[in-house]
């Protein structure tokens, strides 16, 4: 007999997380809130992407927004400027958030009162995909200029994502991108995935990304 036991820690806050993230999800259905995870890299215009979805639902749903970084609160300062709530989460160094850490933010955000909340993850293609946090839907952004490739490279975050946006369609003159490639890719992983070809700059394919969100947030509340 082993003098030992041996625990997975990996699987053990897996499972922990997992079943805060169900019971998060179930109080959001009961209070009609609908929580969309946002989920990329650095510099792949979430932020501005998240300004020119707001500037078009903003009439129909009351909005509030998270902003999660390691550090600072410049992208909450600019979603302020639209005229939603918005707080500030910092991670303290941590490059994802989990159940918990979104539940802390949701109470804070009061959530209870909102119809739509959008966390902004942290810009990371790795940790953030490990995570539950109790998301009703999950979305990422691939920029353009980041290339076609990262679902050869980052699989498990576009398994997990239920719209993925393809941004900065407005620079493809200039960069070497091909979209039916990109598109085999993401539904070789995730067959399911809704994807939206925009560009945030020029607002070019937001409206037809807001209507998915809209009708998604629709069958949220019935």
């Amino acid at each position: 007999m082993n003098a030992y036991k041996i625990i997975e820690i990996k699987k053990s806050v897996f499972e922990n997380n997992d079943r805060e993230a169900d019971r998060i999800r179930e109080t959001l259905k009961n209070n009609k809130t609908f929580l969309l995870n946002l989920m990329s890299s650095p510099g792949s215009g979430k932020t501005t992407t998240l300004k020119a979805t707001i500037a078009q639902l903003k009439d129909d749903f009351n909005i509030g927004v998270m902003e999660a970084d390691i550090d600072g609160d410049v992208d909450a300062r600019k979603i302020a400027q639209t005229g939603v709530k918005s707080i500030q989460l910092h991670t303290g160094g941590m490059c994802h958030l989990d159940a918990g850490m979104t539940e802390q933010g949701l109470t804070e955000l009061g959530a209870h009162e909102l119809d739509l909340v959008v966390l902004e993850n942290v810009g990371n293609l790795v940790c953030p995909a490990e995570f539950d946090t109790g998301a009703s839907k999950n979305a990422m952004i691939l920029s353009v200029p980041e290339g076609d490739d990262k679902p050869l490279k980052y699989p498990l975050m576009f398994t997990v994502c239920d719209a993925v946006l393809i941004n900065k369609i407005d620079t493809k003159s200039v960069f070497d991108f091909d979209d039916d490639a990109v598109v085999q890719r993401i539904k070789k992983l995730n067959p399911k995935a809704e994807i939206f070809f925009i560009s945030a700059k020029t607002g070019e394919g937001v409206n037809i990304w807001c209507e998915w969100l809209k009708n998604q947030i629709i069958e949220w509340n019935k």
